[in-house]
């Protein structure tokens, strides 16, 4: 695991510059991100060539984590996690749960520590010995250093380190700004825009010299086996349906797991894109709308009326449809950008969206559903993680609108107090703000597959067959 002291230590850029290294070695490397974060592991798979999955300590139970984890390292030759955040940060100040540390000793892992070293001596193991003493059952295996000033810099670092806390440095990457990998308001953009040729190839090169390797491969070498791990059959279900999931520029946030669930479940994936393409696939028996950025990409979705014409005809034949985050932006009236011009969207949801330039909404959640709905039965909860800039206006419309109700209460992480209610439902049409781990509800892959499988039937008696 590649976690840091705090945020903003350089753990993206250590991760990556691992990742495009030993992949250009010919290794294996399967990418995994702690926390709930969706955009790192695009860029894990940017250079991996492989889905990477997010592990999270509160949206998922340890044995989901397990699986998850045993699923997606079963041909892998070396696994890397990158964590969240510092070592220890996660939902609380005075436990563990959602943190990097959390994860790292579910799965007995090696943990390289990184640290920003500007303005940094000795006080170095400092930090390291502490990391320690708080939770003596982590194995802290490793540091890596970030932004050393020069070679004699890192060599007081090592010897601080090493000669205090017993723990070998790996290495450190000098200070360069050409690497830095630029943000949009929320977070990096996209891994295609900014993970250019250039800046992967200088990555790779940095970690081929700067860091040592060998060493860190041998520890995934040396690594006992995890007690713990599912064995996880590898047998094919048969298809029960063909769900449409937009995935594009626009669309692009989804946790791996979910789709894995989903297949896992029974559905065909079907990928489309709702910005490029002029109507939905053929023959699907429900739509998934992620998050992402449409507010961006507004006025391309907007002239985009045939795919808009082919939602809106899937959506009055009752075709069953989930949106979260973006989604929901893209399925509501009218999208309103920062800089105050409104597009026109789908038009399946009342009111429309403004987008602001602070932040409306970040952390984890949990929902409790009031009735029945898409993904949920009454009374079922399920976890996962709110993060937006733009918020929902003209609630006056709700009731009046298609039989739309608000299907949640929605708490924030850990609390059962200071509850809301939240999102849009109807009988085949659910829409929030969060975006959900199926793996914190076993129930949502196969209540929404079934519900799916029925539109199915349906169809195909009304039509005799397809």
């Amino acid at each position: 695991m590649i976690t840091g002291t705090h945020s903003g230590v350089g753990k993206t850029t250590v991760m990556l510059a691992l990742l495009e290294a030993l992949t250009r070695r010919g290794m294996r490397v399967q990418a995994f991100k702690v926390g709930p974060d969706y955009l790192d592991p695009t860029f894990h798979r940017v250079v991996t060539g492989r889905p990477s999955r997010n592990l999270d300590g509160w949206m998922m139970r340890c044995s989901e984590v397990l699986k998850s984890f045993a699923r997606a390292s079963d041909d892998a030759e070396l696994s890397i996690i990158e964590g969240v955040m510092g070592l220890f940060d996660g939902l609380r100040g005075r436990s563990e749960e959602g943190s990097s540390a959390q994860i790292a000793k579910w799965l007995s892992m090696p943990v390289i520590l990184v640290i920003d070293a500007g303005g940094l001596a000795r006080t170095a193991a400092a930090l390291v010995r502490g990391c320690q003493a708080l939770d003596p059952e982590l194995k802290i295996s490793g540091v890596i250093f970030n932004r050393i000033g020069s070679k004699n810099h890192l060599d007081i670092l090592r010897e601080a380190v090493e000669s205090a806390c017993a723990v070998p440095v790996l290495g450190g990457f000098p200070k360069e700004e050409g690497i830095a990998l630029p943000e949009r308001h929320l977070g990096l953009v996209r891994a295609a825009e900014s993970l250019t040729p250039s800046i992967r190839g200088r990555l790779a090169e940095m970690a081929e010299t700067f860091l040592n390797l060998d060493e860190l491969v041998k520890m995934g070498d040396s690594m006992a086996e995890i007690p713990l791990l599912p064995s996880i059959p590898q047998e094919k279900k048969p298809v029960r349906c063909r769900i449409g999931v937009a995935l594009d520029a626009a669309f692009h946030f989804y946790y791996q797991d979910n789709l894995d669930l989903l297949q896992g479940a029974g559905a065909e994936l079907v990928f489309f894109s709702p910005l490029n393409e002029t109507e939905i696939p053929v023959d699907l028996d429900g739509l998934y709308f992620g998050g992402g950025y449409p507010e961006v990409y507004a006025e391309g979705l907007s002239k985009n009326q045939p795919m808009i014409g082919s939602i809106r005809k899937f959506a009055a034949g009752g075709g069953p449809i989930y949106a979260e985050c973006g989604g929901l932006m893209y399925l509501a009236n009218r999208i309103e950008t920062v800089e105050e011009v409104s597009f026109p969207m789908v038009g399946l949801l009342p009111g429309r969206i403004r987008m602001g330039k602070k932040l409306k909404a970040l952390g984890y959640r949990e929902v409790e559903a009031q009735e029945d709905c898409l993904l949920l039965q009454k009374g079922e909860k399920a976890r996962g993680h709110e993060f937006h800039y733009s918020e929902w206006m003209d609630d006056s419309l709700r009731e009046s609108f298609n039989g739309l109700r608000k299907p949640y209460h929605l708490f924030r992480g850990g609390e059962r107090s200071g509850w809301r209610e939240e999102g849009f439902s109807h009988d085949h049409l659910l829409a929030s703000y969060v975006h959900l781990h199926f793996a914190s509800n076993p129930n949502i892959p196969v209540r929404w597959i079934s519900l799916c499988e029925a539109f199915r039937r349906r169809i195909d008696r009304s039509e005799g067959t397809r």
